[in-house]
C-alpha cells in the first residue's frame, strides 16, 4: 500500500509537470526591459517578443522599467510570481557588474533568477580621434605609456560597458588614461568627435557611422574574435592585449522557482526564434550577434562574468555605491 501511494504521488508530480508544459502560456506574458524605449535592451526584448508571440500564439508584451543602470527593472522581475508570465532581459550591467558596484543590491543575480538563454552579444570598438595620430593599438599603447595621465577616455558612468571595458584594457595593458564621465553615449561621442577626449570603447551602432565618415578611427574590436559588422578590424587580443574579451551581452531570465518544464519550453522556443535568418538580420542591423546558450551555460557564463568585473572594479578602485 505504501509503495502504491509513493507511485501515485510520483505520477501526480509527472502529470503536473506535463500539464505546465502543455498549458503555458495560456495568457499574455510580460517581458521586462530594464531601460527606456529605443535602446539596446528595448530592441532585443521587442525582437524576441515578436518571435515568441508568433511561435506560441499568446501576446508577449514588453514593459520598460528603467532606472539605476537596469537594476530597478531586474529587481521588479526578481520579485514577480514564478509562473512563467513575467520574464526579464538582463544584461552585463545589472547581472554581473552590479554585484561589485552596489553595497545593498536588492536582488541576487544568481539566486533570484532561473536562467533561460543568453540571447545576443554586442561588441565594442576601441575608437580614437584622428588627431591622436595613431594607426593601431601598438601605436596607441606606446603613445599613452610615454605620457601617462596626459590622455583621457569618454565614459558614460560607473558600471557601464564604456567604463568597465576601458578599465579592463587599462588593467591588462598597464595604462594610465583618465576617465571623463558623460550622461550617456550621445554627449560622450560629441566630445570625442570634437577632440576634447581622445578615445572611447563604444558599441558599434554608435560609432561605426562616424568611422565610415572618417570622423573617428577604429583600432580594434573588444571581442576575442573578429566581429560580423566589421570583420576587417582586428581584435585587441590580436593586437597585443592577449586574452582581452569583453562585450555587452543580453540574456533572458525568469524568476527563481519558475517550473523547470516552462523554462525548458521557453528555451526551446527562444532558440528557434533566434535561429531565424530574418531575426538575425534584424539584430545585426543594431550591431547584435546571436550568442545562444543553454540555461546551464548561461549560469556558468554569468558567474564567470561577475568574477571578472568585480575584479576590474576592485583594481580600478571604483567605490561601490
Amino acid at each position: 500500500m505504501k509503495a502504491f501511494r509513493i507511485l501515485a504521488a510520483v505520477a501526480a508530480v509527472v502529470a503536473s509537470v506535463a500539464a505546465n508544459a502543455d498549458t503555458w502560456p495560456s495568457r499574455p506574458v510580460k517581458i521586462i526591459a530594464p531601460a527606456p524605449p529605443g535602446g539596446p535592451y528595448d530592441y532585443v526584448a521587442r525582437a524576441l517578443a515578436d518571435g515568441l508571440q508568433r511561435a506560441l500564439g499568446q501576446p508577449f508584451v514588453v514593459e520598460n522599467r528603467a532606472g539605476a543602470g537596469g537594476t530597478i527593472g531586474v529587481d521588479a522581475a526578481a520579485k514577480s510570481a514564478a509562473d512563467g508570465y513575467t520574464l526579464v532581459v538582463g544584461s552585463t550591467g545589472p547581472m554581473s557588474v552590479a554585484p561589485g558596484m552596489f553595497r545593498k543590491l536588492r536582488y541576487d543575480p544568481e539566486k533570484d533568477f532561473a536562467p533561460v538563454a543568453r540571447l545576443v552579444k554586442m561588441p565594442g570598438y576601441l575608437v580614437v580621434h584622428p588627431s591622436l595620430g595613431v594607426d593601431n593599438v601598438k601605436d596607441l599603447l606606446a603613445k599613452v605609456r610615454a605620457d601617462p595621465g596626459k590622455f583621457s577616455y569618454a565614459s558614460t558612468g560607473n558600471g557601464f560597458s564604456q567604463h568597465t571595458n576601458m578599465e579592463l584594457l587599462k588593467n591588462m595593458a598597464n595604462l594610465f588614461v583618465v576617465p571623463i564621465t558623460y550622461r550617456g553615449s550621445g554627449p560622450a561621442v560629441t566630445d570625442l568627435l570634437g577632440g576634447q577626449v581622445q578615445m572611447m570603447m563604444e558599441l558599434g551602432p554608435v560609432v561605426i557611422p562616424h568611422v565610415k565618415a572618417g570622423r573617428l578611427k577604429v583600432l580594434a574590436a573588444s571581442t576575442a574574435t573578429r566581429t560580423e559588422a566589421m570583420p576587417e578590424v582586428p581584435t585587441l587580443n590580436e593586437s597585443g592585449v592577449k586574452g582581452f574579451d569583453a562585450y555587452t551581452w543580453f540574456a533572458l531570465y525568469a524568476p527563481a522557482g519558475t517550473p523547470a518544464d516552462i523554462v525548458q519550453k521557453l528555451h526551446a522556443e527562444t532558440a528557434k526564434v533566434l535561429n531565424q535568418s530574418e531575426l538575425k538580420s534584424r539584430l545585426a542591423s543594431q550591431g547584435a550577434e546571436v550568442a545562444l546558450t543553454t540555461p546551464a551555460e548561461l549560469a556558468a557564463f554569468q558567474a564567470a562574468e561577475t568574477k571578472k568585473w568585480t575584479s576590474v572594479i576592485q583594481r580600478a578602485g571604483i567605490l561601490p555605491e
